[in-house]
């Protein structure tokens, strides 16, 4: 992992960000002793992302969506006596 010293850092500190946040993480030292390391963060590929909306059109849900089932589910919990 590459180690650039705190004035490097303070100079080319966006460009080492962007390096960062593609993986190629690096330490800021001071005087030469580590201080902190720049490590991407782990943020979802876009297409692990959960759109809400996506299948709009592929399906319907029926008009009776809510009581389907509903006289199996009274009878399994004795509902209605």
């Amino acid at each position: 992992m590459r180690t650039v010293n705190m004035h490097e850092a303070k100079t080319h500190l966006s460009r080492l960000v962007d390096e960062a946040a593609k993986g190629k993480p690096f330490i800021i030292a001071k005087a030469g002793k580590p201080m902190a390391k720049v490590v991407p963060l782990d943020t979802p590929a876009r297409a692990q992302i959960r759109r809400l909306g996506f299948l709009k059109g592929h399906f319907s849900v029926p008009d009776d969506f809510d009581q389907m089932g509903r006289a199996e589910i009274e009878q399994l919990f004795g509902g209605g006596k």
